[in-house]
């Protein structure tokens, strides 16, 4: 009986550790944790494993959009999350020293973007990938590039050698020039759109038939709304003690006004004006 039972523990104990790993491979299911998900690699690993997708369904042309930075609010004020992203995150990903005063200090969103292309656009397929960017970064600061095959800015010279090579875009405006730059990049490969923080729309993704959200994490008043190819757009609810509760899933992309009053509401009627969020010596919860 006793060896029954201590086989049957073992196996528990497999069990468990091996759900544990699980979520590990592409990041899991649902809304990445506050703010866990921005230092354990979760986000790029849910974002990489929703391109991996949308490659995989015939898409070339995505969008990804999410926040370069746990608090990007107050990013020009600085947070202790924000410090620690730049120093223990992106820093040591990119081999640049964070300092005060220094580029990587002052220009946190435009190298984080960097960071996140780097980790995110080799999904897209086994060949190159280039990072073009229209944020002030200095190429000559990034000493660990990976597997990014180059650098540049919006419009510089295309590698004539590199057909195929994938492009990721960060902050490129406008959706209106997104055609003009993957055909200026001269790539036939697959193309992503990286945390544009301009929008035409003053809603949810963008307005583009044939550019897909294939990942997609966005504040809302009182919560936030989640999507990962090729699963629903979700609405949550982020409660006083930062933790997040899905309120509603749907099919198609909905109307951001309809998610904010869901959400909205609902924190409302459970919290009244006690969800806000707060700071503990600035920077606690943000």
């Amino acid at each position: 009986m006793m060896r029954i039972v201590i086989v049957f523990a073992f196996f528990l104990v497999i069990a468990a550790t091996t759900a544990a790993f699980i979520p590990l491979i592409d990041g899991g299911k649902g809304m990445p944790k506050l703010y866990d998900g921005w230092f354990n690699e979760q986000i790029s690993k849910q974002a990489a494993s929703a391109v991996s997708r949308a490659i995989s369904a015939g898409k070339t042309k995505l969008e990804v959009n999410f926040p370069s930075v746990p608090n990007v609010e107050e990013v020009r004020f600085g947070t202790p999350l924000n410090l620690k992203f730049g120093k223990t995150v992106v820093g040591t990903d990119l081999g640049i020293a964070y300092k005060p005063g220094s580029d990587l200090s002052r220009q946190l969103i435009a190298y984080s973007n960097i960071y996140w292309a780097k980790r995110i656009g080799p999904a897209a397929g086994g060949g190159d990938c280039a990072v073009l960017t229209t944020e002030p970064v200095n190429f000559k600061d990034v000493k660990k590039r990976g597997s990014v095959s180059r650098l540049g800015v919006v419009g510089s010279s295309p590698n004539p050698n590199k057909k195929k090579e994938t492009i990721v875009c960060c902050n490129p405006g406008g959706e209106e020039n997104w055609d003009r730059i993957r055909k200026a990049s001269g790539s036939e490969g697959p193309f992503i759109v990286l945390n544009n923080a301009y929008s035409t729309t003053y809603g949810l993704g963008n307005k583009r038939a044939d550019y897909e959200e294939a990942y997609y994490v966005k504040r809302i008043s009182k919560g936030w709304i989640y999507r990962s190819f090729p699963g629903p757009w979700e609405a949550y609810l982020e409660r006083p003690d930062g933790k997040v509760e899905l309120l509603k899933s749907y099919r198609t992309k909905p109307e951001l006004r309809e998610c904010a009053e869901l959400v909205r509401t609902e924190s409302f009627k459970r919290f009244a004006i006690n969800n806000d969020r707060w700071t503990s010596g600035f920077g606690g919860r943000l």
